[in-house]
């Protein structure tokens, strides 16, 4: 990607000003680029430990989009979250104020590290930079990281670090991560999701093949061996890999694999040899290729076996991704962010091994073009709860389309029930929820609500 035009700006004494300063990966944005000499400051909609931080570090921080905010700035970086009608975007390009995405500005900071690790997949990401994280940190790397999440032990989901390696979830959504400067490309899965954006799976398969592509000869591109788009969608580049999987001729392995229960194990081999033993705090296959993935993404910078293998046996999860609640009438709670299909199935396939007498699912489904394209996906995955309880469709970016709705689902899965709204969920989990069930909360919206109204109703007792 050509760089030339932010260059310009991005210099000791320039003024930039972030939209949407607070978010994930814009606060660590700000630290950087303060510690880089350039005067920061930011707006955003509300207060936030993030924001409260920013400002205590000196970072001038608004709250609220006004058109003063931008007064005497040189550039403006943006959120994508941020709307074309955003009053400081719009003013800045009527005073032909260059505004950059979010993505342009970390794709130039990460030319500035020895090693960028960046994590994409359509499943998977968080919890494969999380995982990566803990290895990181056990091998005393001193990190910079960027997670769509919450790491406990980070107590957020960014860290800014002073060593050599910066690690990036990179999300395919509008190609956005075609604007980052990878020296490692970390490749989970290719599927097809993000039906607003993507036509079909070669659609997705041809993003994901130009973001591999963004790698230097001498940088590294890890992928599932084990899953054949992928390794379709790589094929053409006619490029070395670091391969990692289950199958044989994977570069790096997994062999002797336990699954049941919370405490998944595995032997992990590279190039057939010996290499490290895991075993994991949180259950799943799919939890094991993650850390299969992440370990591989260590090796390509040089970690040692040993820091490997103690960053992935300390990894207690990340939030939002089977996450435990507490409990209600003696039921377990957990929450997870699963939203697609194929999300929905290795989730249940790893709760299906933890002996529950019964799992009883609460399922908000994640914007209307995914739950219309993935129809027959989801229903196939929401019969096999004991109970399927599904609220509202969660719009998120789109406008309500009255063509789909959770009723759609309820009426074509063997026993499920739709509810209008989190209360009325809410209440027949109440009178249901028993000792031996697991209450799964599953959406990428706000359905962790149910689990947690569930949890302080125990609280009050």
């Amino acid at each position: 990607m050509d760089f030339s035009e932010f260059e310009q700006h991005i210099k000791s004494g320039e003024k930039i000003h972030l939209v949407g300063i607070g978010g994930v990966s814009m606060s660590p944005l700000a630290e950087i680029l303060h510690d880089m000499g350039i005067h920061v400051s930011g707006s955003d909609v509300a207060e936030s430990p993030s924001t409260k931080k920013l400002r205590a570090m000196g970072i001038d921080v608004k709250i609220g989009h006004f058109v003063e905010n931008i007064e005497g700035v040189g550039s403006i970086i943006r959120t994508a979250a941020a709307r074309e009608d955003n009053a400081e975007i719009n003013a800045a390009r009527a005073c032909g104020i260059p505004v950059f995405e979010r993505a342009q500005a970390w794709g130039y900071i990460m030319r500035g590290y020895k090693n960028a690790v960046c994590i994409a997949g359509v499943h998977g990401k968080t919890t494969t930079t999380s995982m990566m994280t803990h290895i990181l940190l056990a091998a005393k790397t001193d990190p910079t990281i960027m997670i769509g999440g919450t790491l406990p032990v980070l107590g957020s989901g960014y860290r800014v670090g002073k060593g050599e390696v910066i690690v990036a979830e990179s999300c395919e959504y509008y190609n956005s991560f075609h604007s980052f400067s990878p020296t490692v490309a970390v490749i989970l899965n290719v599927d097809i999701d993000h039906i607003d954006f993507f036509t079909d799976i070669d659609h997705v398969k041809s993003s994901f093949r130009k973001f591999a592509s963004l790698v230097p000869e001498n940088g590294h591109i890890v992928c599932n061996f084990d899953d054949a788009h992928t390794m379709d969608t790589l094929t053409p580049l006619h490029r070395e890999l670091l391969t990692f999987g289950f199958g044989e001729g994977a570069k790096v392995r997994g062999v002797n694999a336990s699954i049941a229960g919370h405490n998944p194990s595995m032997d992990i081999l590279y190039d057939n040899q010996p290499f490290c033993k895991i075993k994991l705090n949180i259950p799943g296959v799919h939890n094991l290729k993650n850390a299969l993935a992440a370990a591989a993404a260590a090796m390509a910078v040089g970690i040692s076996p040993d820091a490997i293998e103690r960053g992935l046996n300390g990894f207690e999860g990340v939030g939002r991704r089977f996450e435990y609640k507490g409990t209600f009438n003696g039921a377990d709670i957990y929450d997870d962010y699963a939203h697609h299909p194929n999300e929905l199935k290795v989730l249940l396939d790893a709760v299906e091994s933890l002996d529950y007498e019964r799992i009883i699912l609460a399922f908000q489904p994640h914007t209307f073009s995914r739950t219309k394209a993935l129809f027959d996906d989801f229903t196939r995955e929401l019969q096999r709860p004991d109970v399927t309880f599904l609220s509202p469709i969660y719009a998120a970016r789109e406008s309500d389309d009255i063509s789909i709705s959770s009723d759609d689902l309820a009426q074509v899965v063997s026993g499920a029930h739709s509810f209008v709204d989190f209360p009325e969920l809410t209440d027949q989990i109440r009178a249901i929820a028993r000792e031996g069930d697991i209450v799964l909360t599953v959406g990428a919206g706000d359905i962790f609500r149910v689990g947690e109204m569930l949890v302080e109703d125990m609280c009050d007792e």
